[in-house]
């Protein structure tokens, strides 16, 4: 049995996204929480909002790519806790819109576009094998990463999530 386009891609972000919503609800509850929402690993990276967005927009420009539809635009506005929640539940409610026949065969679909000052070209298995499944777990281990540095107590299992 083969794997198809959509599992390979919705299940898996979907189930990322929950991590992230579950690992941010631990911060919250933090008693340092308002300080992380700004904290960064380093000087150059982003900060946990900025994570966080990166996540969903790489979670729903992979979605919407795929089907061949515009990915729901949410400006970079989130400053809270609730912000950020509210973020993965619409990008989460993008994510459950689609159907497995939007997405599966879109193996050798072109995908490109601009990122920075290069232009990106992919087909859709190496869109998102190579670009999208390591981006948005980069953004994930980012959050995961910043929440621990500032005391969280999270262990490799918050990470994983429930299977």
């Amino acid at each position: 049995m083969s794997v198809s386009m959509y599992q390979i891609s919705v299940p898996p972000l979907l189930r990322g996204l929950g991590v992230l919503s579950a690992l941010l609800r631990k911060g919250e509850a933090h008693a340092d929480a308002t300080s992380m929402l700004e904290a960064r690993l380093a000087p150059d990276m982003m900060t946990l909002v900025g994570q966080v967005q990166r996540a969903s927009d790489t979670a729903k420009g992979c979605a919407a790519r795929l089907a061949g539809l515009d990915a729901p635009a949410m400006p970079d506005t989130e400053a809270s806790f609730a912000d950020l929640q509210s973020r993965i539940s619409r990008t989460v409610d993008f994510l459950q819109s689609i159907k497995r026949e939007q997405i599966d065969g879109s193996e050798a679909k072109p995908i490109s576009f601009k990122a920075g000052q290069s232009m990106l070209n992919f087909t859709g298995e190496s869109y998102v094998l190579t670009f999208v499944l390591p981006n948005f777990y980069f953004h994930v281990t980012a959050a995961y990463a910043i929440l621990r540095h500032k005391g969280v107590p999270l262990s490799k299992l918050d990470y994983l999530g429930p299977r």
